[in-house]
């Protein structure tokens, strides 16, 4: 496996209880290797016409760049809001014992 074939996405979210159960589901399902809820965090951002000013947590998830679709809509389906951030940073260095356990992390079926 190569760098690039890994992502850190990250998913902002209205409480912590609810970043660490996407991650839980998202690991359960080997969607994920694993996740890391940090905050709270202040967002500020324009939604509906206007500036929010808001309070989250962020969740910094690790994965194959080739499940962020499956990632996303996951995501989508857990999440509180109505259009959920899911975005991803690619991985273009890490340690190679880090991204064989994410690998192995991640397989799935044979």
């Amino acid at each position: 496996m190569t760098d690039e074939e890994f992502i850190v996405i990250l998913v902002t979210t209205a409480t912590a209880a609810e970043a660490a159960q996407i991650a839980r589901t998202l690991v359960e399902e080997r969607l994920i290797a694993c996740g890391n809820v940090i905050g709270p965090i202040r967002s500020l951002f324009r939604w509906q016409g206007a500036v929010d000013d808001a309070s989250e947590h962020l969740l910094l998830a690790k994965a194959r760049a080739a499940d962020f679709v499956r990632v996303e809509e996951r995501v989508r389906t857990l999440h509180s809001y109505d259009v959920p951030e899911v975005i991803a940073v690619p991985i273009r260095m890490g340690s190679a014992p880090y991204l064989g356990w994410l690998a192995d992390a991640t397989a799935r079926g044979a």
